[in-house]
């Protein structure tokens, strides 16, 4: 059954024309704050070649300082194409820039975005520019986002040259993550080009334009999510070779010349990264094998995030180190500011020592600080003995007391919790792409401290505000009454201990099967439920991730070991 995107609704059809990445179009400014370029796209390339009876609508007459709303304060036209502008505007109400598109309300396509626009607001993934309203009214549609002033197009940063082999990893890993959860909700891009990639100030990725620049530009797909895959692996190969992979210049770069066609990127320029250049093939030559290795086309996102994490993680480049510039002493700090400097040659007098103490105070200070520490260590050689004797006393007391008392048996020790095995255990990452290193799962509970389960590495210890977290559902073979919990981190990490219910008769799929019965965070932590808890499914829920010492920047959570007592 073909796929069909929630993006497209009631608009012009575009499976017949060349791949949507390969439109040498404009992007809408839709949250950078120094981007004043216009978008001058023509009718063919920004709706397929259809015209509608209400394609022709004029735009709106607005103005720098009219007010939508009373709260909207349009301040800069950033597009004005095909009936609607696009605006940066002030919310004067919370004070915050914003960014605005408009079009009247008799536009052909504005119930398509007015659809597209709440689609895309109740998805609420922070990985996207998030839509903050959209509204009709005064015979005008206005969609209201996030303005991001911190944050630079990718076409920005290609300007200088290609990405390194780390960002362009992080930016197709953390792209391809983003838009897989889109689809899974039923959403779509169509319109992913260098100018809707942004990279924030804190290193992460950040997509605009879900689903509305399409439907603002009329744009549909038969196959959203190859479409969007497509696009992907030409935002890679632009990362790899800062060329676009196709015969028309676009966004800032050259297209492939006319006579080669479509050629890996390692092939382009010399110094490729060779794996990011197969998987940029494998995204958009997705109708077939690669060359190089014949390997599956990827035509999701979804397999696009399984064959990043199927490759060799890349380390970033190792910080340089700038020797400093050789220490020299001034004449102030040798002592002589102020002197006379000697003339060359010369000899300088050395000063003679003082004498030591020989005068008879000398010689009565010296009496007194030698009998002053005679006096010292026999006190404390008295006090020391006293000690040790007391003691003896005292443990000699007690066990004659034990032994009178209880006939030889001291007083019992209290019981230890009895250890509850392990049966199995998987991953869990329900807020991202459903995996979390699931090959090494075992190291978290096989009594052996010196190995460990890892997670991903992220860009901020609450997981680069990508997800709430990630953890460890621990089946222990039967409904067990469970005491406590002892987990044994590489770095400080918090982490919470939640359990599924006692009736449950399989293990749970979702995150709200659990409830929170205990808490803490450090490197070896004790988790103790406040009341009885008896169950057979227990998740360990990492919170917070310790720094990664390998790689500066990153954060990363290990778990070293696991144990549940009864």
């Amino acid at each position: 059954m073909a796929e069909r995107s929630t993006a497209a609704v009631d608009v012009a059809d575009n499976s017949g024309e060349q791949p949507l990445t390969a439109k040498a179009d404009q992007a809408t400014a839709d949250g950078v704050a120094n981007n004043s370029e216009r978008d001058t796209d023509s009718e063919a390339q920004g709706s397929g070649g259809m015209e509608g009876p209400g394609m022709k609508t004029s735009p709106p007459e607005l103005h720098s300082g009219h007010k939508l709303a009373r709260r909207y304060r349009l301040e800069e036209c950033v597009t004005r194409l095909d009936g609607f502008s696009s605006w940066r505007a002030v919310d004067e109400k919370l004070r915050r820039a914003v960014g605005v598109h408009i079009l009247p309300a008799d536009h052909a396509r504005a119930r398509s975005v007015l659809a597209a626009s709440r689609s895309s607001a109740l998805l609420g993934d922070p990985r996207f520019v998030q839509v903050l309203d959209a509204v009709e009214e005064n015979d005008l549609v206005y969609v209201v986002h996030e303005w991001l002033p911190d944050a630079t197009e990718l076409t920005t940063l290609l300007a200088t040259g290609p990405l390194e082999p780390h960002d362009a990893y992080q930016m197709v890993s953390q792209v391809a993550s983003a838009m897989a959860a889109a689809h899974r909700e039923g959403l779509a891009h169509l319109r992913l080009n260098p100018n809707a990639v942004l990279r924030a100030s804190t290193g992460q990725w950040r997509i605009r334009g879900l689903a509305v620049n399409a439907a603002l530009r009329g744009i549909s797909s038969d196959t959203p999510q190859r479409t969007d895959t497509e696009s992907i692996g030409a935002l890679l190969y632009a990362a790899l070779t800062q060329r676009w992979p196709y015969e028309n210049d676009a966004y800032g770069l050259s297209g492939l010349p006319k006579t080669i066609g479509l050629i890996a990127p390692d092939q382009v320029r010399a110094g490729v990264h060779r794996g990011l250049s197969e998987l940029a093939m494998r995204a958009l030559v997705n109708d077939g094998a690669t060359a190089s290795r014949h390997e599956a086309p990827c035509t999701t996102p979804e397999e696009l995030v399984k064959a990043i994490g199927e490759m060799p993680r890349i380390r970033p480049p190792e910080p340089t180190f700038t020797a400093p510039p050789e220490y020299q002493r001034t004449t102030y700090q040798q002592g002589t500011y102020g002197r006379t400097a000697p003339r060359p040659g010369a000899t300088q007098p050395v000063a003679t020592p003082p004498p030591p103490l020989q005068s008879r105070t000398g010689k009565v200070l010296k009496w007194t600080v030698s009998a002053l520490l005679i006096a010292a260590l026999g006190l404390g050689s008295w006090q020391l003995a006293d000690a040790l004797m007391g003691q003896s006393d005292k443990s000699n007391d007690t066990n004659n007391t034990q032994t009178q008392d209880g006939g030889g048996k001291g007083p019992k020790a209290p019981t230890a919790g009895k250890p509850i095995p392990i049966e199995s255990a998987r991953d869990f990452d329900p807020f991202g792409d459903q995996s979390e290193k699931p090959a090494d799962i075992s190291k978290a509970y096989d009594n052996d401290p010196s190995s460990y389960w890892q997670t991903d590495f992220y860009l901020g210890a609450r997981f680069g505000n990508l997800k709430p977290g990630v953890g460890v559902i621990l089946d222990l073979g039967k409904v067990q009454q469970v005491s406590k919990a002892r987990i044994t981190f590489v770095g400080e990490t918090s982490v919470e201990l939640r359990a599924a219910d006692e009736n449950a008769a399989s293990e749970p799929a979702s995150f709200t099967d659990f409830s929170k019965v205990a808490a803490g965070s450090g490197t070896t932590v004790t988790l103790q439920p406040g009341k009885s808890v008896k169950t057979r499914y227990l998740l360990v829920w990492l919170t917070q991730l310790p720094p990664d010492p390998d790689n500066p920047g990153h954060w990363r959570g290990r778990v070293a070991d696991i144990k549940v007592t009864s």
